[in-house]
């Protein structure tokens, strides 16, 4: 029988032995080499996110920054390649929408164009038999190629009360109106004057993108009979645009001695393009300001930006323009303010503030008249032309009034066609 061997233990006071150490010889080693790393190429395939961190740590690591850092500064880089494209975009938009506005100013004549057919010889040297005759087509495609531009038709009433010498004139809606605007609509409204003092100007509201706006809007005008066959009234339809003169489509214009006054008049007209009016449509020039209305404050801010093309007021062809700020109440002129003076300018510009204590009870009530004028050293400064701002107002100016109040504590800022002093009348 073996003997039984009995398995030795160690007290803790006693050392383990030493483990011998394993050597492996150079082959062995770089065999077990090879096969950890066959094993980790399988494992670990090279995949596209592998590649952009192996990208990003070589960009840290050359640039001592860490990988976090990296990673914020190409998202940064991305946004900004993201704004400079969305910014080429607009500026490609606009330019696009300002071509848009230049095409239908002119009309192309396409039908001429195919008179070009046939071979080169015929283009450079035409049959004598033919030349008068496509001289005349050429003249009649023209011609109708005027006509072919169409602006759309207005339709309006006429009611002359002879007792009162009142003519009321109801702008009753327009169709079929070109667009003006990129998105292919327009914002349009009416002016309603009598030519050819142009005293009194009407202005309807202005209906946002659409091409067939419904204005129902009467105006008023005091007209004794016997001048009746001297005044010509005139309908011109605008493209409103805030930061930028208003474009206009066309015009209506009705001798009214052409006219029988004795009767009601309601009919369509077709819109006609208007040829060098639209420049001389504002002699005085334009400005631009922003209104800003705080209601729990009860303070209205003015800033008073910029104008441009102001009538020539002196004798070397310039003038000297301020802007003076009055707030009315039923006529009376509660406080004024003014901005500096630019000396020999017609474009000038202020970037100037001014605050007025208006309380929300009295905004109802208050008008703002703003007037440029041509500063005189020695003689007396003469006003260039009046914007009239209120709930009174018409046209644009209430338009504007009306946003300031719909958005408190919001600047509006728009372009305002200055107008003649003597017709605006501050109530």
């Amino acid at each position: 029988m073996a003997p039984y061997r009995r398995r030795r233990a160690f007290n803790e006071s006693e050392e383990m032995p030493t483990p011998l150490p394993v050597v492996m010889s150079q082959t062995a080693t770089s065999t077990v080499a090879s096969v950890i790393t066959s094993t980790l190429s399988e494992e670990l395939p090279v995949t596209q996110e592998n590649i952009e961190e192996k990208f990003i740590r070589n960009i840290s690591e050359k640039t001592h920054i860490p990988v976090w850092g990296v990673i914020v500064i190409l998202v940064i880089v991305c946004g900004l390649l993201l704004c400079i494209c969305c910014c080429c975009f607009k500026r490609w938009c606009r330019r696009r929408k300002k071509d848009a506005k230049k095409g239908l100013k002119g009309a192309v004549d396409l039908k001429s164009v195919q008179l070009l057919g046939g071979s080169y010889k015929e283009k450079v040297q035409p049959d004598m038999e033919d030349l008068q005759d496509n001289m005349e087509v050429n003249d009649g495609d023209q011609d109708s190629a005027k006509s072919d531009l169409k602006l759309g038709r207005l339709q309006y009433k006429l009611d002359y009360d002879f007792n009162t010498s009142n003519l009321a004139v109801t702008v009753i809606q327009a169709e079929d109106l070109p667009g003006m605007d990129m998105s292919g609509t327009s914002d349009p409204y009416v002016k309603v004057y009598l030519l050819p003092d142009k005293k009194k100007k009407y202005e309807t509201k202005v209906h946002r993108k659409t091409l067939n706006p419904v204005f129902n809007e009467t105006f008023n005008f005091k007209i004794p009979y016997s001048e009746t066959a001297s005044k010509t009234l005139v309908f011109a339809i605008f493209d409103f645009d805030r930061f930028s003169k208003h474009d206009q489509i066309g015009e209506v214009k009705l001798p009214l001695n052409t006219l029988d006054l004795a009767q009601t008049i309601e009919e369509w007209k077709d819109l006609t393009s208007v040829e060098g009016e639209p420049g001389q449509e504002n002699k005085l020039g334009d400005i631009c300001f922003s209104l800003r209305y705080v209601p729990t404050a009860g303070k209205l801010t003015v800033v008073i930006l910029e104008a441009k093309n102001l009538k020539k007021m002196d004798v070397g062809g310039l003038s000297d323009p301020y802007v003076k700020i009055a707030l009315m109440m039923n006529g009376k002129r509660i406080k004024k303010k003014k901005t500096s003076i630019k000396k020999c300018t017609l474009n000038p510009y202020y970037n100037e503030s001014f605050t007025f204590e208006v309380p929300f009870e009295q905004i109802q009530k208050v008008q703002l008249v703003v007037t440029v004028v041509d500063y005189d050293r020695i003689g007396t400064s003469e006003p260039i032309g009046k914007v009239l701002m209120g709930c009174n107002a018409t046209g644009t100016e209430l338009r504007h009034w009306m946003d300031m109040l719909a958005s408190p504590r919001r600047p509006i800022a728009q372009w305002h066609s200055l107008k003649d002093p003597a017709d605006v009348t501050e109530n």
